[in-house]
């Protein structure tokens, strides 16, 4: 059995931060009225942490980074027929990157169109004054419908793969994402993602400069 570190203290406060996030959101979003406060705060929150993951792909942890889990087309289709080696096993497997991706991609656009959509009574996002009417309305229209449905699919699809893995398969994905270390069947050489001090204080930087561009952008519209 090897033991090795998959998750860096940043991107496992980031999974769950942003787990927390999307919850409240879409409770914020039901709710509608005064708690629509929330909902854009929260979705400024969101806008941080999805900034810090993409600097933090680059920059994080081995298995976070997103060479570590960007597979050619083929290597999906190995996998898919069986061929699953160590490495595509450790982090995020070849069906599970494409999940992260999707749901990345989608956040990305949730958050672009949130910035620039207006519920008509009381709140717009701080970016539509400089977009047209129309754009408005058609991103108001995707945010609250499309985009929504879009990302509740997603992540339902995300718990149900967790719980497969843990049932099915007895894989316990969780319990890394808390801990970080991973346990591998077998004896394997392979790299493990750097968390100490040093790592960490990195990720704090980037997560204030990242807050401090979101700040900048929603100051744009006064």
């Amino acid at each position: 059995m090897t033991i090795i570190r998959v998750w860096d203290l940043p991107t496992r406060l980031f999974h769950w931060s942003i787990t927390a996030c999307f919850a409240g959101l879409v409770i914020t979003g039901s709710i509608g009225g005064n708690a629509m406060v929330w909902h854009f705060r929260l979705g400024y929150a969101v806008f941080t942490l999805l900034l810090f993951r993409m600097v933090w792909g680059f920059i994080g942890g081995y298995w976070s980074r997103f060479a570590a889990f960007l597979y050619a087309p083929d290597t999906v289709l190995a996998f898919l027929r069986g061929h699953r080696p160590p490495h595509a096993t450790t982090g995020h497997n070849p069906l599970g990157a494409l999940s992260v991706f999707a749901m990345l991609g989608f956040l990305g656009v949730q958050v672009a169109t949130g910035l620039i959509s207006d519920d008509e009574i009381a709140f717009s996002g701080p970016l539509t004054p400089f977009v047209s009417n129309a754009t408005v309305s058609l991103a108001t229209s995707y945010h609250k419908d499309i985009g929504r449905l879009i990302l509740l699919a997603l992540a339902a699809l995300h718990v149900l793969t967790v719980l497969f893995y843990l049932w099915k398969r007895r894989d316990n994905l969780i319990k890394p994402m808390v801990l970080g270390d991973k346990e591998l069947p077998m004896q394997v050489s392979l790299a493990s993602s750097r968390d100490d001090a040093r790592s960490r204080l990195l990720g704090v930087a980037v997560l204030a400069a990242c807050a401090g561009a979101v700040t900048g952008v929603v100051q744009l519209g006064g």
